[in-house]
Protein backbone atom coordinates (compact mmCIF):
# COMPACT_ATOMS: atom_id res chain seq x y z
CA UNK A 1 0.00 0.00 0.00
CA UNK A 2 1.53 3.31 -1.09
CA UNK A 3 -0.08 6.74 -0.62
CA UNK A 4 -2.56 7.99 -3.22
CA UNK A 5 -3.63 11.58 -3.67
CA UNK A 6 -7.29 10.57 -3.39
CA UNK A 7 -6.71 9.53 0.22
CA UNK A 8 -6.16 13.17 1.19
CA UNK A 9 -9.56 13.98 -0.29
CA UNK A 10 -11.10 11.06 1.61
CA UNK A 11 -9.57 12.32 4.87
CA UNK A 12 -11.05 15.77 4.25
CA UNK A 13 -14.44 14.18 3.64
CA UNK A 14 -14.18 12.10 6.83
CA UNK A 15 -13.38 15.15 8.98
CA UNK A 16 -16.36 17.20 7.79
CA UNK A 17 -19.40 17.22 10.04
CA UNK A 18 -21.76 17.95 7.14
CA UNK A 19 -20.68 15.05 4.96
CA UNK A 20 -22.83 12.61 2.98
CA UNK A 21 -22.21 8.97 2.06
CA UNK A 22 -19.39 8.97 -0.48
CA UNK A 23 -19.32 7.03 -3.75
CA UNK A 24 -15.83 6.24 -5.06
CA UNK A 25 -15.90 5.71 -8.82
CA UNK A 26 -13.27 4.43 -11.24
CA UNK A 27 -12.23 1.53 -13.46
CA UNK A 28 -11.41 -1.93 -12.22
CA UNK A 29 -8.04 -2.27 -10.46
CA UNK A 30 -7.21 1.45 -10.19
CA UNK A 31 -6.96 1.18 -6.39
CA UNK A 32 -10.39 2.12 -5.02
CA UNK A 33 -10.47 -0.60 -2.37
CA UNK A 34 -6.87 0.05 -1.34
CA UNK A 35 -7.58 3.77 -0.93
CA UNK A 36 -10.47 3.01 1.42
CA UNK A 37 -8.30 0.61 3.43
CA UNK A 38 -5.67 3.34 3.77
CA UNK A 39 -8.35 5.71 5.07
CA UNK A 40 -9.61 3.03 7.47
CA UNK A 41 -6.34 3.17 9.41
CA UNK A 42 -7.61 6.37 11.03
CA UNK A 43 -10.80 4.73 12.29
CA UNK A 44 -11.40 2.69 15.43
CA UNK A 45 -13.61 0.20 13.58
CA UNK A 46 -13.81 -0.82 9.93
CA UNK A 47 -16.56 -2.92 8.32
CA UNK A 48 -15.85 -4.08 4.77
CA UNK A 49 -18.78 -5.64 2.87
CA UNK A 50 -18.41 -7.13 -0.61
CA UNK A 51 -21.90 -7.00 -2.08
CA UNK A 52 -21.06 -9.53 -4.79
CA UNK A 53 -21.00 -12.05 -1.93
CA UNK A 54 -24.49 -13.40 -1.27
CA UNK A 55 -24.13 -13.35 2.51
CA UNK A 56 -23.16 -9.66 2.50
CA UNK A 57 -25.84 -8.60 0.01
CA UNK A 58 -28.49 -10.54 1.95
CA UNK A 59 -28.17 -8.08 4.83
CA UNK A 60 -29.67 -5.40 2.56
CA UNK A 61 -32.40 -7.51 0.95
CA UNK A 62 -34.27 -8.09 4.22
CA UNK A 63 -35.95 -4.70 4.01
CA UNK A 64 -34.80 -3.65 7.48
CA UNK A 65 -34.98 -0.05 8.68
CA UNK A 66 -31.56 1.57 8.46
CA UNK A 67 -30.79 1.44 12.20
CA UNK A 68 -31.79 -2.22 12.39
CA UNK A 69 -29.70 -2.88 9.28
CA UNK A 70 -26.72 -1.27 10.98
CA UNK A 71 -27.14 -3.52 14.01
CA UNK A 72 -27.42 -6.57 11.73
CA UNK A 73 -24.16 -5.58 10.00
CA UNK A 74 -22.37 -5.26 13.34
CA UNK A 75 -23.67 -8.62 14.50
CA UNK A 76 -22.61 -10.28 11.24
CA UNK A 77 -19.09 -8.96 11.76
CA UNK A 78 -19.09 -9.57 15.51
CA UNK A 79 -18.32 -5.92 16.25
CA UNK A 80 -19.22 -4.00 19.39
CA UNK A 81 -18.42 -0.43 18.40
CA UNK A 82 -18.36 1.33 21.77
CA UNK A 83 -16.46 4.60 21.57
CA UNK A 84 -14.67 5.83 18.47
CA UNK A 85 -15.45 6.14 14.80
CA UNK A 86 -16.61 3.40 12.46
CA UNK A 87 -16.14 3.32 8.68
CA UNK A 88 -18.61 1.23 6.66
CA UNK A 89 -17.37 0.27 3.20
CA UNK A 90 -19.85 -1.13 0.67
CA UNK A 91 -17.73 -2.57 -2.13
CA UNK A 92 -19.20 -3.64 -5.51
CA UNK A 93 -22.41 -1.82 -4.57
CA UNK A 94 -23.76 -2.11 -8.11
CA UNK A 95 -24.50 -5.78 -7.35
CA UNK A 96 -27.12 -4.82 -4.74
CA UNK A 97 -29.68 -2.15 -5.74
CA UNK A 98 -31.13 -2.26 -2.22
CA UNK A 99 -27.77 -1.07 -0.85
CA UNK A 100 -27.76 1.85 -3.30
CA UNK A 101 -31.25 2.84 -2.10
CA UNK A 102 -30.12 2.57 1.51
CA UNK A 103 -27.49 5.30 1.05
CA UNK A 104 -30.33 7.81 1.31
CA UNK A 105 -31.32 6.56 4.73
CA UNK A 106 -27.74 6.41 5.98
CA UNK A 107 -27.58 10.11 5.13
CA UNK A 108 -30.96 11.05 6.60
CA UNK A 109 -31.15 8.84 9.70
CA UNK A 110 -27.50 8.12 10.59
CA UNK A 111 -25.50 11.16 9.41
CA UNK A 112 -22.82 10.49 12.03
CA UNK A 113 -21.84 7.19 10.34
CA UNK A 114 -19.02 7.26 7.78
CA UNK A 115 -20.18 5.34 4.67
CA UNK A 116 -18.21 4.80 1.45
CA UNK A 117 -19.47 2.84 -1.54
CA UNK A 118 -17.53 1.69 -4.63
CA UNK A 119 -18.00 -0.54 -7.65
CA UNK A 120 -16.02 -1.20 -10.82
CA UNK A 121 -19.17 -1.81 -12.89
CA UNK A 122 -21.18 0.95 -11.27
CA UNK A 123 -21.33 3.27 -14.28
CA UNK A 124 -22.76 0.51 -16.50
CA UNK A 125 -25.52 -0.36 -14.04
CA UNK A 126 -26.47 3.30 -13.67
CA UNK A 127 -26.50 3.86 -17.43
CA UNK A 128 -28.97 1.01 -17.94
CA UNK A 129 -31.53 2.75 -15.74
CA UNK A 130 -33.77 1.37 -13.03
CA UNK A 131 -31.12 2.13 -10.40
CA UNK A 132 -29.98 5.58 -9.38
CA UNK A 133 -28.26 7.29 -6.51
CA UNK A 134 -30.53 9.36 -4.25
CA UNK A 135 -30.08 12.86 -5.64
CA UNK A 136 -28.49 15.30 -3.23
CA UNK A 137 -27.79 12.66 -0.60
CA UNK A 138 -24.42 11.30 -1.73
CA UNK A 139 -21.03 12.72 -2.71
CA UNK A 140 -18.74 11.46 -5.45
CA UNK A 141 -14.99 11.07 -5.92
CA UNK A 142 -13.23 9.66 -8.99
CA UNK A 143 -10.05 7.58 -9.23
CA UNK A 144 -7.69 7.16 -12.17
CA UNK A 145 -4.45 5.14 -12.51
CA UNK A 146 -1.41 6.57 -10.73
CA UNK A 147 -0.23 9.96 -11.87
CA UNK A 148 3.45 10.69 -12.38
CA UNK A 149 3.65 12.35 -8.96
CA UNK A 150 2.14 9.22 -7.38
CA UNK A 151 4.55 7.05 -9.37
CA UNK A 152 7.47 8.99 -7.86
CA UNK A 153 6.05 8.38 -4.39
CA UNK A 154 5.40 4.69 -5.05
CA UNK A 155 8.96 4.13 -6.30
CA UNK A 156 10.47 5.95 -3.32
CA UNK A 157 11.86 8.92 -5.27
CA UNK A 158 11.27 11.59 -2.62
CA UNK A 159 13.92 13.94 -4.04
CA UNK A 160 12.41 13.64 -7.50
CA UNK A 161 8.96 14.41 -6.11
CA UNK A 162 10.31 17.46 -4.27
CA UNK A 163 11.94 18.73 -7.48
CA UNK A 164 8.76 18.04 -9.44
CA UNK A 165 6.64 20.05 -7.00
CA UNK A 166 8.98 23.05 -7.14
CA UNK A 167 7.63 25.62 -9.62
CA UNK A 168 9.46 26.56 -11.72
CA UNK A 169 11.50 23.38 -11.82
CA UNK A 170 15.26 23.66 -11.44
CA UNK A 171 17.23 23.06 -14.63
CA UNK A 172 19.42 20.46 -12.95
CA UNK A 173 16.34 18.36 -12.00
CA UNK A 174 14.84 18.10 -15.48
CA UNK A 175 17.08 15.25 -16.82
CA UNK A 176 16.31 13.12 -13.76
CA UNK A 177 12.57 13.82 -13.94
CA UNK A 178 12.50 13.09 -17.68
CA UNK A 179 14.20 9.77 -17.08
CA UNK A 180 11.68 8.93 -14.36
CA UNK A 181 8.81 10.00 -16.59
CA UNK A 182 10.07 7.64 -19.28
CA UNK A 183 9.88 4.83 -16.73
CA UNK A 184 6.39 5.97 -15.79
CA UNK A 185 5.30 5.94 -19.44
CA UNK A 186 6.80 2.45 -19.77
CA UNK A 187 5.28 0.89 -16.64
CA UNK A 188 2.05 2.86 -16.54
CA UNK A 189 -0.09 3.67 -13.55
CA UNK A 190 -1.96 0.48 -12.63
CA UNK A 191 -1.28 0.08 -8.88
CA UNK A 192 -0.49 -3.64 -8.78
CA UNK A 193 1.95 -3.34 -11.67
CA UNK A 194 3.62 -0.23 -10.21
CA UNK A 195 3.95 -1.94 -6.82
CA UNK A 196 5.63 -4.94 -8.42
CA UNK A 197 7.99 -2.75 -10.44
CA UNK A 198 8.84 -0.66 -7.37
CA UNK A 199 9.77 -3.87 -5.57
CA UNK A 200 12.20 -5.32 -8.13
CA UNK A 201 12.68 -2.78 -10.94
CA UNK A 202 12.51 -5.47 -13.62
CA UNK A 203 10.13 -4.72 -16.50
CA UNK A 204 10.37 -8.29 -17.85
CA UNK A 205 8.77 -9.66 -14.70
CA UNK A 206 5.60 -7.65 -15.18
CA UNK A 207 4.16 -9.53 -18.15
CA UNK A 208 2.29 -12.12 -16.09
CA UNK A 209 0.65 -9.37 -14.04
CA UNK A 210 -0.32 -7.48 -17.19
CA UNK A 211 -1.79 -10.62 -18.76
CA UNK A 212 -3.79 -11.35 -15.61
CA UNK A 213 -5.09 -7.79 -15.44
CA UNK A 214 -6.15 -7.75 -19.09
CA UNK A 215 -7.85 -11.12 -18.64
CA UNK A 216 -9.84 -9.75 -15.69
CA UNK A 217 -11.23 -7.08 -18.03
CA UNK A 218 -12.24 -9.77 -20.54
CA UNK A 219 -13.80 -11.88 -17.78
CA UNK A 220 -16.13 -9.00 -16.99
CA UNK A 221 -17.52 -8.82 -20.53
CA UNK A 222 -20.52 -10.92 -19.56
CA UNK A 223 -21.36 -8.36 -16.88
CA UNK A 224 -21.00 -5.46 -19.33
CA UNK A 225 -23.23 -6.90 -22.03
CA UNK A 226 -27.00 -6.41 -21.90
CA UNK A 227 -27.39 -9.41 -24.21
CA UNK A 228 -25.46 -12.49 -25.31
CA UNK A 229 -25.27 -11.10 -28.85
CA UNK A 230 -23.46 -7.97 -27.66
CA UNK A 231 -20.83 -9.84 -25.62
CA UNK A 232 -18.49 -10.81 -28.54
CA UNK A 233 -18.67 -7.25 -29.89
CA UNK A 234 -17.63 -5.81 -26.53
CA UNK A 235 -14.87 -8.40 -26.30
CA UNK A 236 -13.56 -7.39 -29.72
CA UNK A 237 -13.70 -3.70 -28.79
CA UNK A 238 -11.88 -4.39 -25.53
CA UNK A 239 -9.13 -6.50 -27.08
CA UNK A 240 -8.66 -4.09 -30.00
CA UNK A 241 -8.77 -0.83 -28.03
CA UNK A 242 -5.02 -0.83 -27.11
CA UNK A 243 -4.17 -1.18 -30.81
CA UNK A 244 -6.35 1.79 -31.72
CA UNK A 245 -5.32 4.03 -28.81
CA UNK A 246 -4.28 7.54 -29.83
CA UNK A 247 -6.16 7.33 -33.15
CA UNK A 248 -9.35 8.95 -34.31
CA UNK A 249 -11.83 6.12 -34.67
CA UNK A 250 -14.99 5.38 -36.56
CA UNK A 251 -17.44 2.88 -35.13
CA UNK A 252 -18.26 0.97 -38.30
CA UNK A 253 -15.57 -1.65 -38.85
CA UNK A 254 -13.69 -0.68 -35.70
CA UNK A 255 -10.53 -2.76 -35.26
CA UNK A 256 -10.79 -4.18 -38.79
CA UNK A 257 -14.08 -5.89 -37.93
CA UNK A 258 -17.33 -6.33 -39.86
CA UNK A 259 -19.40 -4.87 -37.04
CA UNK A 260 -21.80 -2.07 -37.88
CA UNK A 261 -21.63 1.45 -36.50
CA UNK A 262 -24.62 1.07 -34.16
CA UNK A 263 -23.50 -2.11 -32.40
CA UNK A 264 -19.84 -1.13 -32.20
CA UNK A 265 -20.76 2.32 -30.99
CA UNK A 266 -22.75 0.75 -28.16
CA UNK A 267 -19.85 -1.56 -27.29
CA UNK A 268 -17.36 1.32 -27.12
CA UNK A 269 -19.73 3.43 -25.03
CA UNK A 270 -20.07 0.55 -22.57
CA UNK A 271 -16.28 0.36 -22.25
CA UNK A 272 -16.29 4.11 -21.66
CA UNK A 273 -18.88 3.68 -18.91
CA UNK A 274 -16.58 1.07 -17.37
CA UNK A 275 -13.84 3.75 -17.59
CA UNK A 276 -11.57 1.38 -19.53
CA UNK A 277 -11.44 3.84 -22.43
CA UNK A 278 -12.24 7.47 -23.08
CA UNK A 279 -13.59 8.74 -26.40
CA UNK A 280 -12.12 12.23 -26.54
CA UNK A 281 -14.29 14.53 -28.65
CA UNK A 282 -13.00 17.19 -30.99
CA UNK A 283 -13.93 20.85 -30.73
CA UNK A 284 -13.63 23.90 -32.94
CA UNK A 285 -13.83 26.26 -29.96
CA UNK A 286 -11.06 28.78 -29.41
CA UNK A 287 -12.99 30.62 -26.68
CA UNK A 288 -14.97 29.36 -23.69
CA UNK A 289 -17.10 27.40 -23.44
CA UNK A 290 -15.27 24.47 -25.02
CA UNK A 291 -18.08 22.80 -26.95
CA UNK A 292 -17.45 19.13 -27.88
CA UNK A 293 -18.42 18.15 -31.42
CA UNK A 294 -19.94 14.71 -30.99
CA UNK A 295 -20.64 14.33 -34.70
CA UNK A 296 -16.98 14.06 -35.64
CA UNK A 297 -14.77 11.01 -35.07
CA UNK A 298 -13.44 10.91 -31.48
CA UNK A 299 -9.91 9.98 -30.46
CA UNK A 300 -9.54 6.85 -28.38
CA UNK A 301 -7.73 7.05 -25.05
CA UNK A 302 -7.10 3.72 -23.32
CA UNK A 303 -7.09 3.25 -19.56
CA UNK A 304 -3.33 3.04 -19.13
CA UNK A 305 -0.29 3.62 -21.34
CA UNK A 306 1.72 0.85 -19.68
CA UNK A 307 -0.89 -1.70 -20.76
CA UNK A 308 -0.66 -0.42 -24.34
CA UNK A 309 3.12 -0.91 -24.29
CA UNK A 310 2.68 -4.50 -23.13
CA UNK A 311 0.01 -5.36 -25.69
CA UNK A 312 1.96 -3.80 -28.58
CA UNK A 313 5.32 -5.14 -27.40
CA UNK A 314 6.88 -1.69 -27.17
CA UNK A 315 8.89 -2.11 -23.95
CA UNK A 316 12.17 -2.58 -25.80
CA UNK A 317 11.73 0.75 -27.57
CA UNK A 318 12.05 2.60 -24.26
CA UNK A 319 15.62 1.35 -23.97
CA UNK A 320 16.37 2.26 -27.59
CA UNK A 321 15.00 5.82 -27.73
CA UNK A 322 15.46 8.61 -25.23
CA UNK A 323 12.65 10.80 -26.59
CA UNK A 324 9.17 9.37 -26.05
CA UNK A 325 8.08 10.96 -29.31
CA UNK A 326 10.26 8.49 -31.21
CA UNK A 327 8.19 5.54 -29.91
CA UNK A 328 5.22 4.29 -31.93
CA UNK A 329 5.20 7.39 -34.17
CA UNK A 330 4.61 9.74 -31.24
CA UNK A 331 1.48 7.96 -30.04
CA UNK A 332 2.94 6.96 -26.66
CA UNK A 333 4.09 10.51 -25.82
CA UNK A 334 0.68 11.92 -26.70
CA UNK A 335 -1.14 9.14 -24.88
CA UNK A 336 0.74 9.46 -21.57
CA UNK A 337 0.19 13.23 -21.70
CA UNK A 338 -3.52 12.56 -22.23
CA UNK A 339 -3.49 10.16 -19.29
CA UNK A 340 -2.03 12.84 -17.02
CA UNK A 341 -4.49 15.48 -18.24
CA UNK A 342 -7.44 13.13 -17.79
CA UNK A 343 -6.37 12.34 -14.23
CA UNK A 344 -6.63 16.07 -13.48
CA UNK A 345 -9.94 16.47 -15.31
CA UNK A 346 -11.75 13.40 -13.94
CA UNK A 347 -14.70 14.41 -11.79
CA UNK A 348 -14.66 18.01 -13.08
CA UNK A 349 -17.21 19.58 -15.45
CA UNK A 350 -14.55 20.18 -18.12
CA UNK A 351 -14.33 17.42 -20.71
CA UNK A 352 -10.90 16.94 -22.28
CA UNK A 353 -11.01 17.69 -26.01
CA UNK A 354 -8.70 18.12 -28.97
CA UNK A 355 -9.04 20.95 -31.47
CA UNK A 356 -9.72 20.57 -35.19
CA UNK A 357 -10.07 22.78 -38.20
CA UNK A 358 -11.31 20.66 -41.04
CA UNK A 359 -11.64 22.23 -44.44
CA UNK A 360 -11.04 20.86 -47.90
CA UNK A 361 -7.26 20.42 -48.34
CA UNK A 362 -6.58 22.43 -45.15
CA UNK A 363 -7.07 20.33 -42.03
CA UNK A 364 -5.38 21.15 -38.71
CA UNK A 365 -5.41 19.38 -35.36
CA UNK A 366 -4.09 20.41 -31.93
CA UNK A 367 -3.57 17.52 -29.52
CA UNK A 368 -5.48 18.98 -26.54
CA UNK A 369 -7.23 22.14 -25.41
CA UNK A 370 -7.71 23.00 -21.75
CA UNK A 371 -9.49 25.81 -19.94
CA UNK A 372 -7.50 28.12 -17.67
CA UNK A 373 -8.66 31.42 -16.19
CA UNK A 374 -11.39 31.73 -18.77
CA UNK A 375 -9.03 31.06 -21.68
CA UNK A 376 -8.88 28.08 -24.04
CA UNK A 377 -5.21 27.03 -24.05
CA UNK A 378 -3.88 24.80 -26.85
CA UNK A 379 -1.50 22.01 -25.80
CA UNK A 380 0.68 20.32 -28.41
CA UNK A 381 2.81 17.21 -27.86
CA UNK A 382 5.54 17.62 -30.44
CA UNK A 383 9.22 17.11 -31.10
CA UNK A 384 11.26 19.41 -33.31
CA UNK A 385 11.37 23.16 -33.74
CA UNK A 386 8.50 25.50 -32.93
CA UNK A 387 8.32 26.50 -36.59
CA UNK A 388 6.87 23.09 -37.46
CA UNK A 389 3.80 23.56 -35.25
CA UNK A 390 1.52 24.50 -38.15
CA UNK A 391 -1.72 23.37 -36.48
CA UNK A 392 -0.85 25.39 -33.40
CA UNK A 393 -0.30 28.43 -35.63
CA UNK A 394 -3.76 27.87 -37.11
CA UNK A 395 -5.28 27.81 -33.63
CA UNK A 396 -3.42 30.93 -32.49
CA UNK A 397 -4.53 32.82 -35.61
CA UNK A 398 -8.10 32.43 -34.32
CA UNK A 399 -7.44 32.74 -30.59
CA UNK A 400 -8.33 35.75 -28.44
CA UNK A 401 -5.11 35.44 -26.39
CA UNK A 402 -1.36 34.89 -27.05
CA UNK A 403 -0.65 31.78 -24.91
CA UNK A 404 0.17 28.23 -26.01
CA UNK A 405 1.85 25.16 -24.49
CA UNK A 406 4.16 22.64 -26.14
CA UNK A 407 5.18 19.43 -24.32
CA UNK A 408 8.39 17.87 -25.60
CA UNK A 409 11.72 16.25 -24.76
CA UNK A 410 13.55 19.39 -23.75
CA UNK A 411 14.05 22.03 -21.07
CA UNK A 412 11.58 24.50 -19.63
CA UNK A 413 11.60 27.68 -21.71
CA UNK A 414 9.42 30.52 -22.95
CA UNK A 415 9.57 31.56 -26.61
CA UNK A 416 8.15 34.57 -28.38
CA UNK A 417 6.84 33.23 -31.69
CA UNK A 418 6.31 35.47 -34.70
CA UNK A 419 5.36 33.86 -37.99
CA UNK A 420 3.00 34.69 -40.85
CA UNK A 421 1.65 37.69 -38.99
CA UNK A 422 0.93 35.66 -35.85
CA UNK A 423 2.58 36.46 -32.55
CA UNK A 424 2.21 34.44 -29.38
CA UNK A 425 4.11 33.14 -26.37
CA UNK A 426 4.96 29.44 -26.48
CA UNK A 427 5.56 27.78 -23.12
CA UNK A 428 7.84 24.78 -23.72
CA UNK A 429 7.53 22.19 -20.95
CA UNK A 430 9.25 18.81 -20.63
CA UNK A 431 6.75 15.95 -20.78
CA UNK A 432 7.25 15.24 -17.08
CA UNK A 433 5.55 18.52 -16.11
CA UNK A 434 2.23 17.75 -17.83
CA UNK A 435 0.16 17.63 -14.65
CA UNK A 436 1.74 20.91 -13.49
CA UNK A 437 0.50 22.84 -16.54
CA UNK A 438 -1.97 24.99 -14.52
CA UNK A 439 0.81 26.18 -12.19
CA UNK A 440 3.07 27.07 -15.13
CA UNK A 441 0.20 28.84 -16.87
CA UNK A 442 -0.24 30.93 -13.74
CA UNK A 443 3.40 31.99 -14.09
CA UNK A 444 3.00 32.61 -17.81
CA UNK A 445 -0.01 34.87 -17.30
CA UNK A 446 1.17 36.71 -14.20
CA UNK A 447 4.93 36.26 -13.68
CA UNK A 448 6.47 35.34 -17.06
CA UNK A 449 9.88 36.62 -15.95
CA UNK A 450 10.20 33.52 -13.71
CA UNK A 451 10.04 31.21 -16.72
CA UNK A 452 13.24 32.44 -18.32
CA UNK A 453 15.19 33.15 -15.17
Amino acid sequence: MFPRTIVDSLHSWAERAARKPLVLRGARQVGKTTAVHLLARDFDHFVDLDLERAEDAELFTRGLPVKDLYQAILLARNITPGRGRLLLFLDEIQACPEAIDMLRFFHEDMPELHVIAAGSLLEIVLARGGVGFPVGRVEHRFMAPLTFAEFLTATGDEQGLHAFMEVPVSDYAVPHLMNQFRKYALVGGMPEIVASYAGHGDITRLNDLVTSLLQSFVDDVGKYARSAALAPIIRHALETAPLEAGKRVTYAGFGKSSYRSREMGEALRILEQAMLIRLLPSTTSVEIPIVPDLKKAPRLQYLDTGLINAVLGLQGHFFKYEDLHAIHQGVIAEHIVGQELLARAVGTPHRLCFWVREKRNASAEVDFVIQHEGLVIPVEVKAGSSGRLRSLHQFMARSNHPYAVRLYHGPLSLQQISANGIEFQLLNLPYCLTSQIPKYLDLLLHHPEQLNG
